[in-house]
């Protein structure tokens, strides 16, 4: 059975304050659809970044993915992807989180 999905807005206004609680300072990018959006979020630490997907697991359980690959990335190649999935999802937001250690600040079930 799959959980309760949450409006878009809501859930980034949610990844934004632990974020900040966590001392992972976050920012909207790019406001997309407050109800039915979907959400990418950019993970960034001195030199790297990795970007991460939302996606539904078989299971129908929020989950999110690498989107640039298991390895980190650098600035040129996470922008080119994010313009391309924009351009595929005008409705998408985007986030980016100061992390170190590439990790998003919220629960996030990695696949």
């Amino acid at each position: 059975m799959s959980e309760p999905r949450v409006k878009a807005g809501l859930w980034v206004s949610m990844a934004l304050r632990m974020g900040n609680a966590d001392g992972r300072y976050g920012v909207v990018v790019r406001k997309g659809d407050p109800d039915a959006g979907g959400v990418l979020v950019v993970l960034r630490n001195d030199k790297q970044v990795s970007v991460l997907s939302q996606l539904r697991s078989g299971d129908g359980e929020l989950a999110w993915m690498r989107a640039t690959g298991p390895s980190p990335v650098d600035d040129e190649a996470a922008d080119a992807y994010i313009a391309r999935q924009v351009r595929f999802d005008p409705d998408l937001w985007v986030l980016e989180f100061d992390a170190p250690d590439l990790l998003p600040p919220f629960e996030a079930k990695l696949i």
